[in-house]
């Protein structure tokens, strides 16, 4: 039943990608990257944008069973069905908007954007369905596999390409660029955004239409143990104790430059607790295949959330690969989901409170200091200048703001966030029994005693 209705949200999906197709193409400005050879060969000879597609897309079909060889499996094939009726469905929707007949350039405009969002959806769709892929995009994956090429930058090249090979044809049939445009370049900039954005504010339909359960994800989770137990309340041996209760966890937000670390690294010796910060980086890197340094640099890290979708569009279409960036926020996750299973744990960042949101006896908590005290201290620990100090401080608020409210979609450092926030100018020590005294009640209205 769930594949019968994968297949029917794949098939929605490919009837509005072809209605953005045609959308685009209507207004005149050139069309997606992917149609530009069809659309250029379908202004000069006498057969339909359609049906250029489907015999563009069969010619893909050919050159990915070169390429993959044994490896072509009969799955591929899959795409011979679907780029007939997406052909078809191109030819439909073209008739079915005739009355789109821009008349000035803000009109054309209008209706490029337009057939951007609606074949954005369309990618987004198909995507979500996850059954089969256009053989553009199939291509680009035959490539990326065979070579072990990135994915990202291969379907950039490879829509570069097909670009360039629709204005030279253009040249050569008609002398003059024809059917490439502004609009192929904006297309080529604004679906793969879209689409990713779409997947970002839609990501609950997975689980809504197809029953997807996270805790199949997590299934493969190491049962607790017994480790970092202490004779108290908050360490977990006290009479009673079940495997089913779960061990307590404190998870620490921080503005940079508060002493976030060194309290959290603080407050667990004291508790006799695990202590998790940078260590997360190299068990990532474990699990990713990245090199620490990789993801230090990346992790918690977003200079511009807009920008970083825009770069990232590409791996909208690939079935297999996510960005760098979303790849190790997913792994780090899964490290933490892993961690607070152990629990008697202070996990540092990595918007760990987020992933943990739903998890009984996890105590939230976000440090923050004023701007003159972090300068000072950041100056002390890192030997810098105050200027320096205070545009690192800025520089880093701002990137880890920027990654909390991609990932989250919250702001960050807000209080309904958290179960306690602390100014540490009040003194490390106070901070540590603060923290503490509130998890002993926590642990107690929970009615768990580890």
């Amino acid at each position: 039943m769930e594949k019968l209705k994968r297949y029917i949200v794949f098939l929605i999906g490919l009837f509005i990608n072809s209605l953005g197709v045609s959308l685009i193409t209507k207004a005149n400005l050139g069309t997606s990257p992917i149609s530009s050879i069809p659309y250029v060969l379908s202004l000069n000879f006498p057969f339909t944008l359609g049906q250029f597609t489907i015999a563009f897309s069969l010619l893909l079909i050919l050159i990915q069973l070169i390429i993959l060889r044994r490896n072509f499996k009969a799955e591929h094939l899959l795409q011979i069905p679907v780029s007939i009726l997406f052909g078809y469905f191109i030819d439909l929707t073209m008739v079915m908007l005739f009355f789109v007949d821009p008349q000035s350039y803000i009109s054309s405009v209008a209706y490029l954007l337009i057939g951007c969002l609606i074949l954005g959806f369309g990618v987004y769709t198909e995507v979500l369905a996850n059954v089969a892929m256009l053989p553009g995009e199939s291509f680009v994956r035959a490539v990326s596999s065979t070579w072990k090429t990135e994915f990202g930058t291969t379907k950039v090249a490879f829509d570069v390409s097909l670009t360039v090979i629709a204005a030279v044809l253009s040249i050569i049939f008609a002398r003059r660029l024809d059917g490439v445009r502004e609009g192929t370049v904006i297309a080529a900039l604004l679906v793969g955004f879209i689409a990713r954005l779409f997947g970002r504010k839609l990501s609950f339909l997975d689980t809504l239409l197809f029953h997807s359960d996270e805790s199949l994800r997590q299934s493969a989770v190491p049962a607790p143990t017994e480790n970092n137990t202490a004779p108290d309340i908050i360490s977990g041996s006290a009479a009673g104790n079940t495997s089913s209760s779960p061990r307590p966890v404190i998870v620490i937000g921080r503005q940079y430059g508060s002493g976030g670390h060194d309290i959290g690294k603080a407050l667990a010796e004291r508790l006799g607790y695990a202590f998790y910060d940078n260590e997360i980086i190299q068990m990532t890197a474990g699990s990713t295949g990245y090199d620490p340094q990789f993801i230090r640099d990346r992790e918690e890290n977003m200079t511009n959330s807009f920008l970083y979708d825009l770069m990232s569009q590409m791996y909208v279409y690939s079935e297999t690969q996510e960005s760098p960036h979303d790849e190790i926020f997913e792994s780090e996750a899964n490290v933490i989901r892993n961690l607070a299973e152990k629990g008697n744990c202070v996990i540092v960042g990595r918007c760990a409170d987020y992933v943990l949101r739903d998890r009984p006896a996890t105590l939230k908590v976000y440090l923050h200091a004023s701007e003159h005290y972090r300068t000072k201290r950041i100056m002390k620990t890192e030997n810098l200048s105050k200027e320096d100090a205070l545009q690192k401080i800025r520089r880093m608020d701002h990137r880890r703001s920027d990654n909390y409210r991609y990932y989250t979609g919250r702001l960050w450092g807000r209080a309904q966030n958290y179960d306690l926030t602390v100014n540490t100018e009040i003194g490390t020590a106070a901070v540590q029994n603060i923290i503490k005294e509130l998890l002993e009640i926590k642990l107690i209205e929970a009615g768990s005693p580890a």
